[in-house]
């Protein structure tokens, strides 16, 4: 049971950049569920998978919160960390059926995602090319195709030689419910990905049946937590703080779009989002900063 909450976790940390006191608490509340299911198995004598926890499970847990007194405020907070615990199961295939879809808790208040300005993803992005390794230029081609296109860290990492045509100017990604897209490349990122094909890929490869795209030192797949931490090391070395994650060039990905007279819908498409509304929280990212240089330059706004 733990090892798909560490799993979960490390999904929120990667792809949705969470900070370390949220993930903090999200581990809290869903090792307090863990703990809860075991007992209740316990008392069955059964075995507590995760796939036994249904909808009445659920009701009886939350029960179980109120009546050990905490506010509703805090059972909200508790039950929001455990819908998305499942959906997140669900998505990655690991269940079948969420066994809180449906269930209602107060609506818990989400903190706007945090993209970099284009000037720090140009430092970002400046640093693999200070370095001359095989390695800083595979990692250049990486965040160069991550900012290019939006895709989440796991869609990178789980490319193939034959999802990207150079040529093109195009990769195809499987995103969430394995739903394909094609993402279009510009050329500058194309042109760094070559570089890493021609030169440093086969010096990787240890096997010619190997089909990832990006490989690690022993010539298998690059992980999630690989690119994490090669991302920590560059967002370090070009100052830009600790908070700074693969989802960040995401989210700095739609905005910059956004600002830059990108619509809507293409945005929704480009990202891999199921419905608009989750792209539409960078539309308030983009009124944010004109409100900004509103009060900044207008006369009477000073």
């Amino acid at each position: 049971m733990k090892e798909a909450i560490d799993s979960f976790l490390d999904y929120l940390a990667l792809e949705k950049g969470f900070s370390e006191n949220t993930i903090a608490a999200y581990r809290n509340d869903l090792h307090q569920l863990a703990g809860f299911v075991e007992e209740e198995a316990a008392k069955r004598g059964t075995i507590p998978p995760w796939a036994a926890f249904d909808r009445q499970a659920m009701m009886t847990y939350m029960l179980d919160l109120k009546g050990r007194g905490y506010a509703a405020t805090t059972v909200a907070r508790k039950v929001a960390a455990i819908k998305s615990f499942f959906g997140f199961m669900v998505a990655d295939g690991i269940l079948k059926q969420n066994p809180t879809e449906g269930v209602s808790s107060t609506e818990v208040g989400k903190s706007l995602p945090k993209p970099i300005s284009i000037e720090q993803v140009h430092r970002l992005l400046a640093e693999p090319a200070k370095l001359s390794t095989p390695e800083a230029k595979r990692d250049k081609a990486m965040l160069e195709l991550l900012y290019a296109t939006g895709m989440r860290v796991s869609e990178l990492v789980s490319l193939n030689m034959a999802d990207l045509d150079a040529e093109g100017g195009y990769v195809r990604c499987f995103g969430k419910g394995h739903k394909e897209r094609l993402i279009p490349v510009h050329e500058r990122a194309v042109g760094a990905v070559k570089e890493y094909l021609d030169g440093v890929r086969p010096r990787l490869a240890r096997h010619s049946e190997e089909k990832a795209l990006f490989l690690n030192r022993r010539g298998e797949r690059l992980t999630r937590q690989g690119l994490w931490q090669i991302l920590k090391g560059y967002a370090k070395s070009a100052e830009l703080g600790a908070e700074i994650t693969p989802h960040t060039l995401r989210h700095s990905f739609a905005t910059h779009m956004l600002s830059g007279g990108a619509d809507l819908r293409s945005v929704q498409e480009l990202l891999g989002h199921a419905n608009i509304s989750t792209t539409q929280v960078y539309t308030h990212l983009t009124t944010e900063d004109m409100r900004r240089a509103y009060q900044k330059s207008h006369p009477r706004a000073r």
